[in-house]
C-alpha cells in the first residue's frame, strides 16, 4: 500500500511538472507570436519589453473643467448639447490626469474661454448671409486683421521700400496669435521676422515669442559658424536659408547708370559686405510673400525663396489673428489670401447628399475618424464630396466623423458649430486644437467606435488624405478581426533626440533606443478588441499618454500583446504618407482640389490614378 501511494505521488508530481512546462511554452509562444500579412515583404517580429511606469492619478481641480463639463441639467449643459459632443463627457478623465500631455492644461483653459465666447455669440443675432471668413483681406496700414486664421497655403504679401532713419535701417514683420483666455497677457508672436541692413552685413533673423517661454532660439540668414550647417535643414523640402553670395556693389538706378548720391555711397561703405543677392536694399522696392506650409512658414522675396521657419510647439498657423509691420519701411500695401472660407449653405445646394447618413445597425463595419482643425472648412467639404460618397459610407456600413478641437477664434468656432449642426459628422473635442494633443483624439475615436457607434474596425486618418474605402474593406476581409494593426508599418524606428525637431522625444518620455512597431498616422486601422483595450487602459490610467499619436498606438498595442493576445501586423505599402502614387489605397498631402480630382478620376477611369 505504501509503495503504491509513493508511486502515485511521484506520478502526480511528474504530471504537474509536464503540465506547467506546457503552459509556459504556450504562454511564451502566444506573447511573441506575430501574425503578419505583408503586401511587400515578410516583416520582422518586434522586440517586446514592458515599460514600467508609475501610475498617474486624477487631479482634484483643473482650470476650465467646470465650464467644459457643467453639472447635468444646467442651463449651460442644455444650451450646448448636440450630437457633435457624443464623446465630450467621456474625455474628462483623460484631461485631469496628473500625467497628462504637456499642453493639456493650456488647451483646456483656452477651450473654456472659447466655449464662453461661443455661447455668447450664439445668443447674438447673426446675419446668415454675411461672409465672416473671407478668402482674402487687404490694407495699407501697419496692422492687418486675419478673420479666421491661416491654413496650409494661406499667404500674406507685402509691397514696401526699406528706408534709412538716423543712419540705420531695420524693419519687422510679425504674425500675432490669439490670447483667448489669457487675460491681460500679451498675445503670442507666432512668427517674427527682423530684417536688418546695418552692422557687419545684412541679416534676416526669425523667431517666436510667448509670455510663458519668452523668445525662442533665433534663426539667422545668412547663418555663420555652427549655425551654418543648420541652414541646410529642410522645411517642407525647402532650406531654412537661401545662400547669399556676391561682392559689395553700389546699386544702380532705374536708368542703369551708377548712382553717385552721397547717401548711397555712405550706405555702401557702412554695409561693406552687402551682397547683390540679398533680397532687401535701402531705397529699392520689394514684394515679399510669407506663406504657410505643412511644416513651417516660408518667405519669398521678388519671386525667390529666401527663408523657411519650422512651426514652434503650440504656435500653429491656424491661431494667427493679425499681421503687424513696423520699423524703417515705407509700406505700400498688404494683402492676405488663401484664407479659410466657411461653407455658404445658400450655395451648396445638395446639402442632403452631403449629410452624414443615419446609422441603422447596432454594429457597423467600420468607423473612420478624420482628424481636422476648426478652420479647415474646405478640406472637410472636399472629403464630403469625394471619398465620403462611397456606397459603403452612404449606406451607413461605414461611418465617417471629423474629430475637431476648439479654435481660439470666436468666428471660427461659430462657423464650425453651424457646420456641425448641418452635416452631423463633426465630433468636437473639449480642448484647443494643439498638435501635441492629437493623441487625445485617438482615444476619442476609440471611445466612439466601441461605446457609442460600435464598429468591427476603427480607422484613423487626416483631412488631407484620400482613402479608397472599397479597397480598405476588401483588404479587411482577408485580415481577421482580432489584434489588428493595418497600415504602413514602421518595424524599426528610433526616437528623435534633437530638441529642435518637431518629433523630439526626451529619454524621460521614452527611455528605449527604439519604438515598437507602429503605423504611420495618415491612415491605419485597428480591430475592435484593440480599441476596447485602449479605452479601458486609459480609464484605469495603466497606459502611457504619448504625444506622437501614431507611435502611441504602437506602444499601446505592444501592451495589449503583454496580456497574452497575438498581434496581427498587416503592412501595406499602398498607404502613401507623403503624397500619391498609382495603385494607392491612401494618398496623403492632397489639397481640396486634388481630393476632388482623385474622386473624379476614380469615377471616370475606374482605377487609382494620381492627379499631380
Amino acid at each position: 500500500m505504501k509503495k503504491w501511494t509513493g508511486g502515485t505521488v511521484i506520478l502526480s508530481l511528474a504530471l504537474v511538472l509536464i503540465l506547467r512546462y506546457s503552459l509556459l511554452q504556450s504562454s511564451s509562444s502566444t506573447t511573441t507570436a506575430t501574425a503578419t500579412f505583408d503586401t511587400s515583404a515578410a516583416a520582422p517580429k518586434p522586440h517586446l519589453r514592458r515599460i514600467h511606469r508609475r501610475r498617474g492619478h486624477l487631479l482634484s481641480s483643473l482650470s476650465g473643467l467646470g465650464d467644459l463639463f457643467p453639472p447635468p441639467n444646467s442651463t449651460h449643459e442644455t444650451r450646448s448639447s448636440l450630437s457633435s459632443k457624443l464623446v465630450w463627457a467621456h474625455m474628462r478623465p483623460f484631461l485631469a490626469r496628473s500625467d497628462a500631455l504637456a499642453a493639456t492644461a493650456e488647451g483646456v483653459r483656452e477651450a473654456a474661454a472659447a466655449v464662453r465666447e461661443l455661447l455668447a455669440a450664439l445668443d447674438d443675432e447673426v446675419d446668415p448671409k454675411k461672409r465672416n471668413c473671407p478668402f482674402s483681406v487687404d490694407g495699407a496700414g501697419s496692422s492687418l486683421q486675419i478673420p479666421c486664421g491661416f491654413v496650409e497655403d494661406s499667404a500674406v504679401t507685402l509691397v514696401g521700400v526699406p528706408i534709412a532713419r538716423n543712419g540705420s535701417s531695420a524693419f519687422q514683420i510679425e504674425l500675432i496669435g490669439s490670447n483667448v483666455g489669457s487675460g491681460d497677457v500679451d498675445p503670442p508672436i507666432v512668427f517674427h521676422c527682423n530684417v536688418s541692413l546695418d552692422g557687419d552685413g545684412p541679416v534676416i533673423a526669425e523667431n517666436s515669442w510667448t509670455a510663458e517661454r519668452e523668445w525662442g532660439e533665433w534663426e539667422r540668414c545668412p547663418a555663420s559658424g555652427s549655425a551654418a550647417a543648420d541652414s541646410n535643414i529642410k522645411v517642407d523640402g525647402l532650406v531654412r536659408c537661401n545662400e547669399q553670395l556676391g561682392e559689395s556693389v553700389v546699386p544702380e538706378n532705374l536708368t542703369g547708370s551708377r548712382d553717385d548720391d552721397q547717401k548711397i555711397v555712405k550706405r555702401s561703405k557702412r554695409s561693406a559686405r552687402l551682397s547683390v543677392n540679398f533680397p532687401f536694399m535701402e531705397g529699392h522696392p520689394f514684394t515679399a510673400t510669407l506663406w504657410a506650409g505643412v511644416e513651417g512658414f516660408h518667405m519669398s522675396v521678388n519671386g525667390r525663396h529666401e527663408t523657411s521657419f519650422a512651426y514652434r510647439e503650440r504656435l500653429e498657423p491656424w491661431s494667427v489673428t493679425e499681421v503687424r509691420v513696423a520699423g524703417d519701411l515705407d509700406l505700400l500695401s498688404t494683402v492676405a489670401n488663401g484664407l479659410p472660407v466657411s461653407g455658404d449653405l445658400d450655395l451648396v445646394g445638395d446639402v442632403e447628399l452631403l449629410k452624414a447618413p443615419p446609422i441603422l445597425k447596432r454594429r457597423i463595419l467600420m468607423l473612420v475618424g478624420v482628424f481636422s482643425t476648426g478652420n479647415n472648412f474646405k478640406r472637410r467639404m472636399a472629403l464630403r464630396r469625394s471619398w465620403m460618397q462611397y456606397e459603403a459610407v452612404r449606406s451607413g456600413d461605414v461611418a465617417v466623423r471629423f474629430f475637431t478641437g476648439l479654435h481660439k477664434n470666436k468666428q471660427v468656432n461659430l462657423e464650425l458649430w453651424k457646420e456641425a449642426q448641418v452635416y452631423g459628422d463633426i465630433q468636437l473635442m473639449p480642448f484647443v486644437d494643439y498638435y501635441s494633443l492629437i493623441t487625445l483624439k485617438t482615444i476619442a475615436v476609440c471611445i466612439l467606435g466601441t461605446r457609442i457607434l460600435p464598429a468591427k474596425y476603427i480607422m484613423k486618418t487626416d483631412d488631407d488624405a484620400f482613402v479608397r474605402i472599397d479597397e480598405v474593406i476588401s483588404s479587411l476581409k482577408r485580415s481577421g478581426s482580432n489584434g489588428l494593426l493595418y497600415g504602413l508599418i514602421a518595424f524599426e524606428s528610433l526616437p528623435e533626440r534633437d530638441k529642435d525637431n518637431k518629433w523630439f522625444i526626451s529619454p524621460e518620455e521614452w527611455p528605449d533606443d527604439s519604438y515598437p512597431p507602429w503605423a504611420h498616422g495618415p491612415g491605419y486601422i485597428i480591430s475592435r478588441d484593440v480599441a476596447k483595450f485602449i479605452v479601458q487602459g486609459h480609464q484605469e490610467r495603466s497606459l502611457q499618454l504619448f504625444k506622437l499619436e501614431d507611435v502611441a498606438m504602437g506602444i499601446w498595442i505592444q501592451e495589449y500583446n503583454y496580456t497574452g493576445q497575438a498581434i496581427n501586423y498587416i503592412n501595406d505599402d499602398r498607404f502613401h504618407n507623403t503624397g500619391c502614387e498609382s495603385d494607392y489605397v491612401l494618398a496623403h498631402y492632397q489639397s481640396p482640389r486634388l481630393l476632388l480630382c482623385l474622386w473624379e478620376m476614380l469615377q471616370r477611369e475606374h482605377q487609382p490614378i494620381c492627379c499631380e
